[in-house]
């Protein structure tokens, strides 16, 4: 399976779709208009190994939140960013059962790379 989780008004989602062209036989999921279930969720953080590897402390509602304040646990991350989408480092790439997760350039290059080997 090849799916990407990602976010259409992100600008950075915008130009990482853009540079793993093509996309043939990718599934995408625009994750504000067709939110994660808890299945989906489960199923990267298996590939992922933790919730947290998941859990983007970017988010503006972090802050806002008070979480920065505070000590989260994996339940914690999980209940997080199946709440709101904004908590889900974005994009998420998996390729049959390898996951890349955020934006850095060394992960999307990987994401490439698996993508069109």
């Amino acid at each position: 399976m090849k799916k990407i989780y990602h976010l259409g008004s992100c600008s950075t989602c915008q130009r990482i779709l853009k540079e793993l062209e093509p996309l043939d036989g990718v599934i995408l999921q625009e994750i504000k208009t067709e939110p994660m279930s808890e299945l989906q969720l489960d199923e990267m953080a298996a590939l992922a190994g933790s919730y947290e590897s998941l859990f983007s402390r970017r988010a503006m509602l972090f802050r806002q939140r008070g979480l920065h304040e505070k000590q989260l646990n994996e339940d914690d991350y999980k209940a997080l960013i199946l709440d709101h989408y904004t908590f889900l480092k974005r994009p998420v790439v998996i390729v049959d059962n390898q996951i890349f997760i955020g934006n850095s350039k060394k992960v999307v290059v990987a994401a490439k790379d698996a993508l069109h080997p």
